[in-house]
């Protein structure tokens, strides 16, 4: 197996390992097996984990989805991030030690809403209406 060099993104390992950690995040927040006010009363999407080179270190990116308090809720999270690295123990119990959770706001639907905001703006529209085959170069 080659490493990862010279940092140009994550490994095949790091990528089947934090979809794998998703995949068991995704399942314990579905089951409501997080006693909290804060958590049991929203539905938490988690978009992506990304896991460190040596695999100890697991930062989950998660989107409450309707909130407003976005942040009261990844505070939440990672209150309990001990309760849930146990119980996500059986789910991953083929590694050889459970990563750390850290749980860190989601913010790239608001990058994406942005950017389409500003595709359709009317300033961009005005200028992807002009005929480009006119013959002004």
């Amino acid at each position: 197996m080659t490493r990862n060099e010279g940092g140009k993104g994550p490994s095949q390992r790091q990528l089947r390992v934090g979809e794998q950690v998703r995949h068991a995040l995704a399942g314990l927040l579905q089951r409501d097996e997080i006693r909290d006010d804060v958590i049991e009363t929203h539905v938490i999407s988690v978009s992506e984990v990304r896991m460190s080179p040596d695999l100890k270190l697991a930062t989950a990116f998660v989107t409450p989805l309707g909130a407003k308090d976005e942040e009261a809720v990844v505070a939440a999270l990672n209150h309990h991030a001990r309760f849930i690295r146990g119980r996500l123990s059986p789910a991953l119990r083929q590694m050889r030690s459970m990563p750390e959770v850290r749980f860190r706001l989601d913010t790239s639907f608001d990058n994406f809403r942005r950017i389409d905001e500003l595709l359709h703006s009317p300033e961009v529209q005005r200028d992807l209406g002009k005929d480009e085959g006119d013959g002004q170069d």
